[in-house]
């Protein structure tokens, strides 16, 4: 392929490629060429243009196929456009001659439709150059069209377009020519003719005037007849011709005008002609007449369909101003189509024609309108409404009946989509809609008043505030009007349609309802009897309220069942003979109404069954059996025989109803029936009773999905869905209308539906037969199948011509559903029987594969396929695949070959690739075959899509056949003619398939790897350029597919702007693959994208969409337009990668889109500021607005709508997420002060100076009508207040960056307490509240007092109580709101606790704490106390639930319990530690429990035991305080949920904590040992399975207060023992007893233990012995823990060391062994040297701990004696071991070891520590030290030495002073040579010295001497001679001066020694002596400074946080 890239054909290598590749390399070539000319330097093009132009007229001879001959034709155009344009005149009239020539052999024909193709090329590029050469090219091209085959009249169609649109207004002498001869050609008998001429005569009406003046009458009716038996694409085609040339002469263009003087037509004219195609199809005026009089002769339903959309494409030309301004005309007319008796003459027509005139009604309303328009249209409808409403007395009914079916349905559908934004539309009482829509409840036709009642609910769903009200009033209504057949009968239908509405309310409806309810219900079924005239709407009513019922699901209709247990059984007769009797009884009325009745009550156990799938227990299903067997048995012909034909109908209700019950209920209930059953079933769906050739509906469903091509099913997936299903051939196909089935009305609407659809009853009825028996087949015998299989080949054989049509199919269907419902059903015996069963049902499929229907050879493949999969028998597969091979071989009808086609690929698909390997080979090489056979191009589409089931489901082992199998691809997709879209769609399978199969390989680079992938590149290149949607659709999910494996070569430069064009396409399909595709592209390359759409912004025309916001902005205004649920889903998608990739670099931009989408309110709420903030705000924000309507003004060539609030609540969303990103992106984003540098520097956009926007944006959406809106608003609000709380405000230190937005977080907030807010928008808005106060942006109370103020007012409505104010919400509603409340009030109590405390502000603020929540306190804190109460009780397991309180708890009802503990569930915590802050800190409510008792009035205060019983309440009162709030967190400790938030388990052990912390809670857990074990086994199990360091401290710090607790009760036990005066020799008090026994389970310090060393083990895993005994363990070196785990450990050390003091003397030996080695290899682990010097925190914890344990009492117990002193002198031998120089530790940290090792010299007694072996070890290790050069580590020696030397017991200290004094001295003589250096070494010498000095103090007066000579000589030596100090550094003039001081301190001190001293040395004295003269000698200002020297040396660099001595 490479080859083929060059500027002029590479003949040479042309000719040595086979002749099969050339096509393939000339169309490569071509295609490189339209890329390379338009870039590529004029004068290399001008240079070689002769040989390229030779080259190009030489391919147009050479027969090029069609994708071919369109590049020709545009290279040739473009090359002579660029080049020099002489020659082109030679080319025109060669290819002229090529078209005049007579040859009309098919080999001929492609060269005459390349000259064709370059004729309109040429002209459409270069238009007027071409000067007057066109009317010989059109006149040429017109001859032709008389001539040509439909290929060719296609392609001629097609060149005159282009020439047309080329020429432009000068070709005018020849429109009426082309108008002439394209006019006859539009009911041409081949549809891709057809469309070309459409498209022609579009283009031709942009000039011809003459076709919307004169001629305008003759163009309808043109396009009528050419709707006539159209397809698909001629419907869209024609309509758009037709919608255009109407708009054109309403409105024409003002060029075309200004050149004649033309008559408008009038907007009556334009939509009067419309009418008649609508009413009268393509008939003429006059011909009709006769029979217009006898009304004869119905419309054809294509035509009224293409005029269906021929109106969209009207008013769409128009635009949405236009219809603003003529709504109402169009309105009316529109409802006069189906007003008109023409439109409805029969009930299915009619109900097509209300289907069309929704559909222009939506398409247009919907689409078209804004917000704003939209409201004014809904009032237009409610007056068309009550206009008819008025006239409906006199009118026929039935023509009103269908106005209103509209009206009403367009009305609900508006209200729907303005969701609450439709507030406005029915709160003006002008409107008065409610009772509009109500009134019509009344009207006398069935029909209306559903869709009256529909429209009720789709109100409620819009706005469930009006859902209770309107129950109620309809409720009302019904009692009051039960004397009217049509009130029982409309108001029953609202409450059912509004009940089935409940389950899209979030918000749900009071539990009473269902009461109120059923109480009607009943009422009306029994007073059906009473009164004839109304038993027949009684009864449908009460079981209709039943059903409706039911959709409110398990927790309500609980309460109900025994009632309706009670309904069911006595409408059905009790037993066989009562069965027998009734038959003898009644006349047709009463048998009426009991049919009714009957279907009435198994609907409603349907819908039972349906919805409350947990009540249906074994014994109700026993229950429902029996009114069920009863209906089976039911025996209803020979009623219908004596009685008459008209209870037929209701006789089908019966049967329909039973059907679709049985279906939901497991078969196994009813096995006793099946045979009667099955009959039955049978007896339906073959037709036996029934005359009409009634289809099912199901067919389509039950085939495969992939098969659409096949079956033309993909017209479901298009935007005239509603509309196009009237033209499916099965029965009564797309007639859905609510009257055929009102149950519909409250079950859930069908996903993608507007409005449920139920089919006719009789469609119904066979539809619900074929699910049943697809049901019951496989629990059948084999011997009841074989008859039944038989039996369906002789119904088959019986019945004739159209009949058995239907009958096949409906046998086909119920065959298939069993098939796919038995592979689902019985795995173990699923095969489909013994060999005879097999045949008779393989013979039935393989009759069908030869059916001239094609749906029923998709059938019948289908099933063959599904029998193989049940079979599952290799032989059996063989045998089905080779009868089909035989047939293929042999077979030439078109019938046959292309069903057994489908056969083989059906084979392939459900059994699988490995179980069809062996037929592999000849399947495709047949298919290869059949794909070939250009004479059928129905069969090439069958085998093409059987080929490509094949590669998908063949997978690897289809890679030898993909190479024949992409060639052959390439060659059909290279000469297919385009009109054969069928061809080209199962082309673009087949080659996405092979993508698939070849996979990741793509990757490649070996040659054939690349051919193959240049293969596929070039075929989706073919497949983008084809006109049908459908293929270009293909050929991108192709290049998706060629992206996801092999990204580099798909070229996104060309594909992102095709894809953008493709956004707005016209067709759905194609849509949804072009965001499908982008969304793949934006998960990954995103910023290339949306360049690529940019660049495609800077160059395109008009035509397109793209803006400077990029493609961003286009798919946020498709958000607007689109309503498919995929397409929106993956526009989001697209959006969301963009934004997460894009919107930190991109700030700026992305939120200038969320806001400009946010800014486009209704208008009703302006952005409301408090009063108080300037003007200039204001007027900004007025011009702003007015700027963005603005722009829709001018733009009047394409007026958008302004952002609908679906998608305003997706870019609330997307403001949120922006944060987020930010803040993972980079902090700078949140901190102003580098935010304003780095903007300085250089311009990069941060968050921060985007807060004005973000909050402004939060606001506009907190305030908007929209609820979801509003939610959406405070959670951006939120998210901001808790990412900016804490950004200072650079320019006013001390103040945040929030501050100045106070007003607008208030006064956001405060429209959400208003009283009439829904609960859900109010309870969000108390978590924003508490989120703000806590957040501490405002520090003055006044200013909170606002948002304060708002939750005070919530406080009060949940003080209210329960059921105080009327209800407009379920009970959980109320609940989550009041628990959201105190929630709030909880979270801002924990808030202010610390704010206030720890701020550094003056006493006074405490008083304001408690103002901010003094006077609340009191009532809160019993409200949260009677949350949790609650919470305890609904957290009980299920087998408690009798225990729960009948009527409900403080917050909840019995009946919402279910919702309710969800509610719970989120907010408990904070309560939690709230209420546990409430209780330590007022000493458990005491005080106010006193007040409590006290005010209650008592009756004989005078009594004195009044006062022992209140003191008891409080007790009781705190203990059960306590049991509360221990249970409640225990409980949850014990299995936190996974998907809980962490902040939950941190609030649960803060509040224990906290609780802990109170004396009363102290005693209480120290009192019930077990308790306190209990709570530290389940910290211990928490520590296991959660993580967080946080939550780890958090557990220590709580077993630190239990532990507490232990040690304060143990002290009070052992004090008042004493008090009693036992003193006890042997204080055996404490665990352990005597024996020293700790009992896990039972034991507290053994919980403690495990817990504790659980966590040492985790953070330290030296610790455990096993680990470091393994032979796998490499010593590690002790290494600096991270600052959260040091902290766990130093708490974990200093609680171990306490445990002991809780043990009796025999218990403190049993664990202390285990102490001392955990603290001594905690030391031994974490003393690590530190950069800084400083002590880590577990060294220190662990230096304290031995110190508190070794000074602990348990030394002076006697009875241990012996194993004390033993255990303190290993764990010193330990330490001194650990302290050893070792070469694994480099840098351990002597200081600590040493440290260590002093305290146990001081703490312990001189026995202990006195063994001469210890200090042997003891002596080096301090020499070492000393000896060592690191000055900071001397000083802290000579420290440790001093406190060593000073100790009390002599016989301790001398030991060491005599081994380590001399060294000292030695190292303190050696300064002299080596005078310090550094203030560290510096004060090393200082320690020393006062070491010496001490000694000297505590020496005997004899030895003094000996010791000053030591000391004094070595102080001297430091003087400085007086020459020298001026010049000594400081450090040494620091030395001179510090032994100078000491020199003069001493000699008073010891007068008699010193001069001895002195004496001895003369030296010495003159040395003092000059340095003391120096001195004195030297200025004040040196004394000044003398006298702050020694503060310099009082301050040792090393500081332990604690002091251990």
């Amino acid at each position: 392929m490479e080859l083929a890239h060059s500027l002029l054909l590479n003949e040479d290598a042309l000719a040595q490629i086979t002749e099969a590749k050339r096509p393939v390399f000339i169309f490569e070539w071509l295609r490189f060429l339209d890329k390379v000319l338009v870039a590529a330097n004029k004068v290399d093009v001008k240079e070689k243009q002769k040989k390229l132009v030779e080259q190009l007229t030489g391919l147009i001879s050479s027969a090029p196929g069609p994708p071919t001959r369109k590049l020709l034709a545009k290279n040739l155009a473009t090359l002579y456009s660029i080049g020099d344009t002489f020659t082109v005149f030679q080319t025109l009239d060669k290819c002229n001659d090529i078209i005049k020539s007579k040859d009309d052999t098919p080999a001929y024909l492609p060269t005459k439709l390349a000259a064709v193709a370059c004729v309109g090329a040429f002209y459409e590029k270069m238009g007027r150059m071409l000067g007057s050469s066109f009317p010989d090219t059109i006149n040429n091209l017109l001859k032709a069209l008389k001539s040509a085959e439909s290929q060719g009249r296609g392609e001629i169609l097609l060149s005159l377009q282009k020439v047309l649109s080329g020429l432009g207004g000068a070709a005018a002498s020849c429109h009426r020519d082309i108008y002439k001869n394209a006019r006859s050609l539009l009911t041409d008998r081949s549809m891709a003719v057809r469309c070309m001429v459409a498209k022609c005569l579009l283009e031709l009406q942009n000039e011809a005037v003459f076709m919307w003046t004169t001629e305008l009458e003759n163009m309808a009716t043109l396009c009528f007849k050419a709707l006539e038996g159209s397809n698909y694409g001629v419907r869209v085609a024609v309509a758009k011709l037709l919608g255009t040339v109407m708009a054109t002469a309403l409105m024409p263009k003002q060029a075309a005008v200004m050149r004649q003087n033309v008559k408008r037509a009038t907007l009556e004219e334009v939509l009067e002609l419309m009418a008649t195609g609508f009413l009268r199809g393509g008939s003429g005026f006059l011909k009709s007449g006769g029979e217009m009089l006898k009304g004869g002769g119905s419309v054809s339903r294509e035509v009224r369909v293409g005029v269906t959309q021929a109106y969209v494409v009207f008013v769409t030309t128009l635009g949405g101003q236009w219809l603003e301004r003529n709504f109402a005309t169009f309105l009316s007319h529109v409802l006069d189509l189906v007003s008109h008796p023409r439109a409805t003459q029969t009930h299915v027509e009619a109900v097509y024609s209300r289907r069309c005139v929704s559909f222009m009604l939506r398409a247009t309303l919907g689409g078209l309108l804004g917000e704003k328009a939209q409201i004014a249209a809904g009032k237009e409808i409610c007056q068309a409404i009550s206009k008819q409403m008025r006239a409906a007395g006199a009118a026929d009914v039935s023509a009103s009946q269908h106005v209103m079916v509209c009206a009403l349905k367009e009305l609900g559908s508006l209200v729907q989509s303005l969701s609450a934004t439709a507030s406005p539309l029915i709160q003006e009482p002008s409107i008065g809609l409610l009772e509009t829509v109500t009134s019509v409840l009344l009207h006398p036709s069935m029909a209306a008043r559903l869709a009256a009642a529909w429209c009720l609910r789709c109100v409620a769903v819009a706005l469930p505030y009006q859902l209770t009200p309107l129950l109620d009033r309809c409720a009302e209504r019904i009692n009051n009007l039960k004397s009217s057949p049509e009130a029982v009968s409309g108001y029953s239908f609202a409450m059912a349609a509004l009940l089935g509405g409940v389950h899209q309310c979030p918000l749900g409806i009071p539990h009473s309802k269902g009461k109120l309810v059923v109480s009607i219900a009943e009422d009306l079924l029994r007073t059906a009897a009473q009164n004839s005239r109304l038993s027949l709407q009684r009864t449908q009513a009460g079981w209709l309220l039943l059903g409706a019922l039911m959709t409110l699901g398990p927790s309500l209709v609980r309460y109900h069942l025994p009632k309706m247990l009670l309904l069911w059984r006595n409408v059905f007769p009790r037993s066989q003979k009562e069965l027998e009797a009734e038959k003898a009884r009644g006349d047709s009325f009463t048998w009426q109404v009991t049919l009714e009745g009957r279907a009435g009550a198994l609907c409603a156990m349907r819908s039972f069954v349906a919805h409350c799938p947990e009540l249906l227990t074994e014994d109700v299903i026993r229950r429902l059996m029996t009114p069920i067997e009863c209906a089976m048995t039911m025996i209803v012909p020979a009623i219908i025989k004596v009685h008459g034909a008209h209870l037929k109908a209701s006789a089908a209700m019966v049967r329909l109803r039973l059907y679709d019950i049985l279906a939901l209920l497991p078969p196994k209930t009813y096995e006793g029936s099946f045979n009667a059953l099955l009959r039955e079933l049978v007896a339906e769906f073959t037709l036996t009773d029934n005359s009409a050739n009634t289809t099912t509906s199901l067919l389509r469903s039950l085939c495969h999905y992939d098969d659409s091509v096949l079956m033309g099913s993909w017209l479901q997936e298009t935007d005239h869905k509603s509309i196009e299903d009237q033209l499916q051939p099965n029965s009564a196909s797309g007639s859905g209308a609510l009257e055929h089935d009102p149950s519909s009305i409250y079950l859930r609407v069908p996903v993608g539906e507007a409005i449920p659809g139920p089919l006719p009853l009789g469609v119904s009825v066979i539809d619900a037969s074929v699910a049943l028996f697809g049901v019951v087949f496989p629990h059948v015998s084999f011997k009841h199948r074989l008859q039944m299989l038989d039996h369906f080949a002789e119904c088959i054989k019986q019945a004739k011509g159209v009949r058995q049509q239907a009958v096949q199919l409906n046998i086909f269907t119920a065959v298939l559903s069993a098939l796919k419902v038995r592979k689902l059903a019985l795995n173990n015996k699923s095969t489909l029987g013994p060999e005879e069963v097999r045949k008779s049902a393989l013979a039935l499929v393989m009759g069908a594969l030869d059916n001239p229907n094609p749906i029923l050879r998709c059938a019948a493949g289908e099933a063959l396929g599904r029998m193989a999969q049940v079979v599952g028998e290799a032989t059996f597969i063989a045998r089905m695949a080779q009868t089909s091979f035989d047939k293929l071989k042999s077979a030439r009808d078109v019938v046959s070959r292309t069903g057994h086609s489908l056969a083989l690929g059906c084979l392939h698909r459900y059994v699988g690739g490995i179980g069809s390997g062996q037929h592999l080979k000849t399947s495709v090489s047949i298919l290869l075959a059949l794909a070939q056979d250009g004479s059928s191009h129905e069969v090439q589409t069958w085998a093409l899509h059987s080929l490509a089931l094949i590669v998908d489901s063949s997978g690897p082992m289809y890679r030898g056949y993909v190479e024949p199998t992409l060639s052959l691809v390439l060659t059909l997709l290279l000469t297919v003619p385009p009109s054969h879209t069928e061809v080209h769609q199962c082309l673009g399978r087949c080659l996405g398939a092979l993508i698939t199969t070849v996979g990741p390989e793509l990757q490649g680079n070996g040659a054939t790897i690349s051919t193959i992938r240049s293969s596929c590149l070039v075929g989706c290149a073919i497949m983008q350029d084809h006109s049908d949607s459908l293929v270009q659709a293909a050929a991108i999910s192709c290049l998706q597919q060629l992206h996801m494996f092999a990204p580099r070569h798909v070229n996104l430069s060309s594909l992102v702007p095709c894809l953008c064009v493709h956004l707005c396409s016209s067709h759905l399909l194609l849509r949804r693959a072009a965001v499908a595709c982008l969304r793949q592209l934006a998960q990954r390359e995103a910023a290339e994208v949306c360049e690529y759409a940019m660049s495609l912004a800077k160059r395109a025309g008009d035509n397109l969409n793209i803006t400077e916001t990029g493609l961003e902005g286009v798919l946020f205004g498709m958000l607007d337009r689109e309503t498919d649920r995929k397409l929106c889903s993956d526009i989001h998608d697209t959006l969301g990668h963009m934004l997460s990739s894009l919107a930190v670099e991109k700030l700026s931009h992305w939120l200038k889109l969320c806001k400009d989408v946010l800014a486009a309110t209704t208008g009703a709420v302006a952005f409301e500021v408090e009063k108080d903030e300037e003007d200039s705000e204001k007027k900004d924000e007025m011009d702003d607005d007015t700027m963005f309507t603005g722009l829709g003004e001018d733009d009047k060539s394409k007026p958008s709508v302004a952002p609908r609030w679906v998608t305003r609540v997706f870019a609330a969303d997307c403001l949120c997420r922006i944060i987020l990103l930010c803040e993972n992106a980079d902090k700078a984003h949140f901190d102003l002060a580098t935010a304003r540098s780095a903007q300085a520097k250089n311009p990069k956009d941060l968050l921060v100076l985007h807060l004005s926007d973000l909050i402004r944006m939060a606001f506009m959406a907190a305030t908007d009508h929209s609820n979801q809106l509003r939610m959406a608003g405070l959670q951006a609000l939120e998210d901001i207040i808790k990412k900016f709380a804490s950004v200072p405000e650079p320019e006013f230190p001390g103040h945040v960056i929030l501050e100045q937005y106070q007003a607008n977080v208030g006064a956001a907030l405060r429209p959400a307490f208003s009283p009439d807010t829904p609960s859900d928008i109010t309870a969000k808005a108390c978590q924003v509240c508490s989120t703000w106060i806590g957040s501490g942006v405002v520090s003055d109370l006044n200013d909170l007092r606002r948002v304060h103020n708002l939750l005070v007012s919530s406080l009060d409505k949940v003080q209210a109580g329960k059921g105080s104010s009327s209800q407009l919400y379920s009970e959980s509603a109320t609940t989550m709101e009041k628990l959201a409340v105190l929630k709030a009030w909880a979270e801002v109590r924990l808030k202010t606790v610390p704010h206030f405390v720890h701020s550094a502000y003056d006493a006074g603020d405490d008083d304001e704490d408690e103002e901010d929540l003094g006077p609340e306190l009191p009532s809160l804190s019993r409200l949260w106390l009677a949350m949790l109460r609650d919470y305890a009780l609904l957290t009980l397991p299920a087998e408690f639930s009798s225990q729960l309180p009948p009527d409900g708890g403080a917050f909840y009802t019995p009946e919402t319990i279910d919702t309710a503990r969800l509610h719970y569930r989120s907010s408990w915590a904070p309560v939690l530690h709230a209420v546990a802050l409430w209780l330590s800190s007022t000493g458990f409510g005491a005080a106010e429990e006193k007040e409590d008792v006290t005010s209650a009035p008592s009756k004989a205060p005078a009594l004195p035991q009044g006062a022992p019983s209140t003191t008891k309440t409080v007790e009781e009162s705190v203990k059960d305080r306590m049991h509360l709030m221990l249970g409640v967190s225990i409980e949850f400790l014990c299995f936190p949920r996974p998907e809980e938030p962490i902040e939950h388990v941190m609030s649960c052990l803060q509040a224990l904590c906290t609780l802990l912390e109170s004396p009363c809670a102290k005693t209480h857990i120290a009192e019930d040992q077990l308790l306190a074990v209990e709570l530290l086994n389940v910290l211990h199990r928490l520590l296991l399975t959660r993580d967080p360091p946080a939550v780890q401290l958090q557990v220590t710090a709580v077993v630190q207060e239990t532990i507490r607790a232990a040690q304060d009760h143990l002290q009070r036990q052992k004090t008042s023992k004493e008090e009693e005066g036992e003193k006890d020799t042997q204080p055996s008090q404490g665990e352990g007893g005597d024996t020293g026994e700790l009992v896990p389970g039972k034991s507290l310090v053994f919980a403690a233990m495990e817990l504790l060393v659980f966590i040492l083990v985790r953070h330290l895993p030296q610790l455990n012995t096993r680990v470091r005994e393994s032979p796998s363990h490499a010593p590690l070196r002790p290494q600096r823990l991270p600052e959260e785990s040091a902290r766990l450990v130093a708490n974990t050390v200093s609680i171990l060391a306490e445990l002991p003091s809780l043990c009796s003397p025999a218990g403190s030996m049993t664990i202390l062994p285990t102490v001392l080695f955990l603290i001594t290899g905690v030391l031994r682990e974490t003393a690590v040297k530190t950069s800084d010097n400083s002590v880590p925190v577990p060294v220190s914890a662990a230096l304290q701990g031995i110190k508190t344990i070794i000074t602990s009492p348990l030394a002076r117990v006697e009875s241990m004696q012996t194993q004390w002193t033993s255990l303190v002198r290993s764990s010193l031998a330990s330490v001194l071991e650990y302290s050893q120089p070792d070469e694994s530790r480099p840098d351990m940290d002597e200081v600590s070891m040493l440290t260590a090792i002093t305290l146990f010299l001081l703490s312990a007694s001189n026995e202990l520590v006195g063994v001469t072996v210890l200090q042997k070890e003891n002596f080096p290790r301090s020499k070492r030290v000393i000896s060592l050069s690191l000055p900071q580590v001397q000083a802290r020696c000579y420290q440790l030495l001093l406190s060593v030397f000073q100790h009390s017991s002599r016989a301790l200290s001398t030991p060491y002073i005599h081994a380590l004094a001399p060294l000292m001295v030695e190292k303190l003589k050696a300064v002299e040579r080596s005078r310090p250096g550094t203030a560290a070494e510096l004060q090393a010498v200082q320690e020393g010295i006062r070491v010496l000095e001490n000694l000297v103090g505590m020496g005997e007066e004899q030895n003094r001497v000996q010791l000053l000579a030591l000391l004094v000589p070595t102080l001297i030596s430091y003087l400085l001679d007086e020459n020298a100090i001026s010049s000594a550094p400081q450090v040494s003039k620091g030395l001179h001066d510090f032994a100078l001081q000491n020199l003069m301190r001493i000699g008073p001190l010891y007068p008699a020694a010193f001069k001895i001293v002195i004496g001895a040395a003369p030296e010495l004295k003159t040395r003092l002596e000059s340095a003391i003269r120096a001195n004195q000698a030297s200025s004040k200002a040196k004394a000044a400074a003398r006298q702050a020297q020694p503060t310099v040396q009082a301050a040792p660099t090393i500081k332990l946080k604690t002091s251990f001595f």
